[in-house]
């Protein structure tokens, strides 16, 4: 005689399905992660990786802009020792006019002034970032700072070569030199305090591009923690009441069984 055990059977059941969740949430469990793969949640991923791609984008963006300060400040510290340079040429073509020197006391000056010139030819041409030459000719360096087309921030620089001609030639020996050269080294200085401030202002925008990329990734991280992320609150409570309901239904099978095997008994 054949006894069927539908009980049994649906526990069996019962004890898959219970099996089955246990599993996905030890995984969530295991990898912080809710939407481990398109079958957790199709809709929920593809917004996953849409909200990553932004994020990396942004992240990107905000480097891009990290390096656009630092080449504006390797530009900024060259300018400020030319500039030093001019000052002091302008301070010696000053006293250079005075009536009391003698041809080799202004011969004295002029020999000091060559080596200033001499350091600001050598800044120019030895400034570089990354391998590029920044003062050599007129250069403009265009940085992405945001994650779409146009969004893009640039940092100029000029020929200072050309733009300081005049101050290479200037000789305070000569007649007249000292009068001509007053009027250069201000120009010069001019220039000079003009292109610092615009890399100022330059470093300040790369800046407020920062902030404002932060502020951006940060949202758009937590709109993707909140679709990501475990609940390890829940998925721990959850883990709890499979457990038991695991236990429980594997209880009522033994007790099945058990009932199974006394009828059988009864009837042998």
């Amino acid at each position: 005689m054949a006894i069927n055990n539908v009980s049994s059977g649906s526990n069996s059941f019962f004890l898959d399905q219970i099996q089955r969740k246990q599993d996905d949430n030890l995984e969530k469990l295991a990898s912080g992660k809710k939407v481990n793969k398109a079958a957790d949640a199709a809709a929920a991923q593809q917004i996953i990786e849409r909200l990553s791609s932004e994020s990396n984008a942004y992240q990107q963006s905000i480097r891009n802009a990290y390096d656009g300060i630092s080449l504006s400040q390797v530009a900024d510290g060259a300018l400020q020792g030319i500039n030093d340079d001019a000052q002091r040429i302008r301070e010696l073509t000053q006293q250079a006019g005075s009536g009391i020197l003698t041809d080799a006391d202004r011969q004295a000056i002029q020999s000091e002034i060559s080596g200033l010139q001499q350091n600001i030819q050598d800044t120019i041409n030895n400034t570089e970032f990354n391998g590029q030459s920044l003062f050599t000719q007129d250069s403009e360096f265009s940085f992405q700072v945001g994650s779409g087309a146009g969004q893009s921030r640039s940092v100029n620089t000029s020929d200072l070569s050309s733009d300081l001609n005049a101050v290479f030639n200037i000789d305070v020996t000569v007649a007249g030199g000292v009068d001509s050269a007053l009027q250069t080294l201000d120009d010069a200085i001019s220039t000079i305090g003009e292109q610092r401030g615009d890399l100022g202002a330059t470093q300040n925008a790369f800046q407020s591009s920062i902030n404002n990329l932060s502020t951006t990734n940060e949202n758009v991280q937590a709109a993707r923690s909140r679709l990501q992320d475990t609940d390890f609150a829940q998925a721990t409570a959850d883990k709890a009441a499979n457990d038991i309901l695991s236990q429980s239904t594997s209880a009522v099978a033994v007790q099945a069984r058990q009932s199974e095997q006394s009828v059988l008994s009864l009837l042998s």
